[in-house]
């Protein structure tokens, strides 16, 4: 099985794939800084949409909020679906 994912968004009535590795997700957050984040959120969007796709795409990476919101969806959809849980540590009571 391989870590490689296709995720489809819909934007308006057109539809992007994209192809995602883990690599392309470590490469997007080791290049996101407190200052830089719409870059690196338009590199993975470019850098991971199929060839054909990229032309269509590019005429929408112009704003910001949304290459952020294009981003952010596909990271959450290529997020494994685990449950996770912070247990509280139990009180230890001494005598």
């Amino acid at each position: 099985m391989s870590d490689r994912r296709d995720i489809t968004l819909s934007l308006g009535e057109q539809d992007f794939t994209f192809s995602l590795a883990p690599q392309d997700v470590t490469k997007y957050f080791n290049a996101v800084t407190p200052n830089n984040k719409v870059a690196p959120s338009n590199n993975l969007l470019t850098n991971t949409v199929l060839p054909d796709h990229l032309p269509a795409l590019r005429p929408h990476l112009g704003n910001p909020v949304l290459v952020m919101q294009l981003a952010g969806l596909l990271l959450e959809e290529y997020a494994p679906d685990v449950e996770i849980a912070v247990k509280k540590p139990s009180a230890v009571l001494t005598a």
